[in-house]
């Protein structure tokens, strides 16, 4: 199983309605993808930023590929993102889950 984390920032006062986007956009995107098994949405209100963590859970390698282009790495964005986020990170971590319980 492969974990991928992204992470975004928008101003507090476009929270909500990223929030909103992130869930009637985003989330069936990813919910299209063979290979999904789980995926979590978390938000922490940090002042006057809202930052945006995604938790998704994958089957393997060549999922997240379906999901994220050749380069499983880079970020994928939304015509959308360049209305809330103040800046968009070039890159997601992928991580290979080697023990759960």
């Amino acid at each position: 199983m492969i974990v991928r984390l992204w992470h975004g920032r928008t101003k507090l006062s476009d929270g909500d309605a990223y929030e909103q986007f992130m869930k009637d956009r985003a989330a069936p995107d990813y919910g299209s993808v063979k290979g999904l098994q789980k995926i979590y949405f978390l938000r922490r209100n940090e002042g006057d930023i809202a930052h945006f963590l995604l938790v998704t859970h994958w089957d393997d390698m060549a999922a997240v590929i379906r999901f994220a282009g050749d380069d499983p790495d880079k970020a994928k964005y939304y015509p959308e993102d360049d209305r809330y986020l103040l800046e968009k990170e070039e890159h997601s971590q992928n991580y290979e889950v080697f023990f759960s319980q």
